[in-house]
């Protein structure tokens, strides 16, 4: 379930730019088509999504992380 979300979660990406400014996790959420921000979180936890930092106690993401993260993804599924 959890590559089906990767995968999908690429070509979400892919169809609009991604902004200028650091992201938050309901952006992802948005962006990636996600269930929650639960799942944001359960993927930093595994480590599994995009590298992300802590400004304070907020979540925040640098939009080329995300960028290098879906471009990996999409390295790992077949053709």
């Amino acid at each position: 379930m959890a590559d089906r979300h990767r995968s999908s979660a690429g070509m979400a990406a892919e169809s609009r730019p991604l902004p200028s400014r650091y992201l938050t996790p309901e952006d992802l959420v948005e962006m990636f088509e996600l269930p929650s921000v639960e799942t944001v979180y359960q993927w930093r936890r595994k480590r599994t999504g995009p590298r992300g930092f802590r400004v304070g106690r907020h979540l925040r993401f640098d939009p080329a992380d995300v960028k290098a993260w879906v471009d990996a993804q999409r390295e790992g599924v077949a053709a």
